[in-house]
């Protein structure tokens, strides 16, 4: 499972963890039942401490994308797809209402973000 850690993001990591395996999940790249790496191994593999990666597999387990079953080990959890889609959309909105205050408070116009909008959603494809 490829998971990407920035140090100079000031996103602490385990939130960088917990939000990248919960995207994965959301994607269906991690299926449901799915056998997630254990607590150790995936620090070891990201080089990063095993209360990180506890901290992340505690919150993904809190917020319903995994199940622990004792001694067997962490797994994707059976997910509401439509739950999980509104909550996307909410921290779009969020980050979206972000943009637009800066743009108003700096005369820029919907024109000006609609084109990087369209920009930066073709880089990804």
């Amino acid at each position: 499972m490829e998971i990407i850690i920035s140090n100079s993001s000031g996103i602490p990591i385990y939130e960088q963890i917990k939000e990248q395996i919960k995207n994965k999940i959301i994607s269906n790249e991690l299926k449901e039942n799915e056998l997630l790496p254990s607590i150790r191994t995936l620090a070891r593999d990201l080089r990063c401490s095993v209360i990180t990666t506890k901290n992340a597999y505690e919150e993904l387990v809190k917020e319903g994308y995994v199940k622990t079953i004792p001694s067997k080990g962490f797994y994707v959890a059976k997910i509401n797809k439509d739950l999980a889609h509104e909550e996307q959309l909410s921290k779009m909105e969020n980050l979206l209402d972000k943009v637009v205050n800066i743009a108003k408070n700096n005369n820029i116009s919907r024109k000006i973000i609609n084109e990087m909008l369209d920009i930066l959603y073709e880089e990804d494809k």
